[in-house]
Parts: C-alpha cells; sequence; structure tokens
C-alpha cells in the first residue's frame, strides 16, 4: 500500500503525538473488534437471549457498529495526522457522542432481553 500523499506535506510532527495518535487509533480498533466478538457471541453462545431473529438483528447491528468504528477510527487518526502536520487545532469528532450514545442503547437493549428472557 502506498504511503498518501499528504503524508510528505508540511513538517512531520514531533513523534510523541504521532504516537499518541497511533494508540488513540488502536484503542477504537479493540473498541471496533470487542463489538465484533459480541456480535459472534450473541450469535453463537446465547440461543436462550432472545428469539432467533432478534439475536441474528442484535448481532449484524454490533458487527456493522464494530466495521463502521474501524473505518472511523482511520478516519479520524488521519485527520488528526494532518492538523498536526499543518500546525492546526485538532478537529472536532462526533464520532465519540455517537459510540456513547450507541453503547448506551445497547446496554438498555441487554438489559432488557437478559430480564425478560431470562426466567
Amino acid at each position: 500500500m502506498p504511503e498518501p500523499a499528504w503524508r510528505k506535506e508540511d513538517e512531520d510532527p514531533d513523534y510523541r503525538f504521532s504516537l499518541a495518535n497511533e494508540r488513540t487509533f488502536l484503542a477504537w480498533i479493540r473498541t471496533a473488534l470487542a463489538l465484533l466478538a459480541g456480535a459472534i457471541a450473541i450469535d453463537q453462545l446465547t440461543p436462550k437471549l432472545a428469539p432467533a431473529a432478534v439475536r441474528a438483528a442484535l448481532a449484524v447491528v454490533l458487527a456493522l457498529g464494530g466495521a463502521g468504528l474501524g473505518a472511523a477510527a482511520y478516519r479520524r487518526w488521519a485527520m488528526v495526522e494532518r492538523a498536526m502536520r499543518a500546525g492546526r487545532g485538532l478537529p472536532h469528532t462526533h464520532a465519540l457522542l455517537v459510540l456513547t450514545v450507541c453503547v448506551a442503547v445497547a446496554a438498555v437493549v441487554f438489559c432488557v432481553l437478559i430480564v425478560g428472557y431470562s426466567g
């Protein structure tokens, strides 16, 4: 894979900040992988959690969320890297709010399913 053209523009940022940006990227990727693992676990390991159609829908939503978060992680990393190279302020992202809301909604849905179908 060729190096993106924007990496040859402006000045290289302090490597400490580049490494911090990469650590943040990896944290987002870990979260994406956790969503994928949750999707597989719901599909394969929880036959009594909910009806099959509901479990399948939840697994698909989690898997798509993991894929979307992985793509957002790369986009965010590149935006921050470009801003650091150009000496601009770091860009704002709405992904954090979206991720927070999605996790809260998922927690409520799973609480309802666990209480409703556990008996």
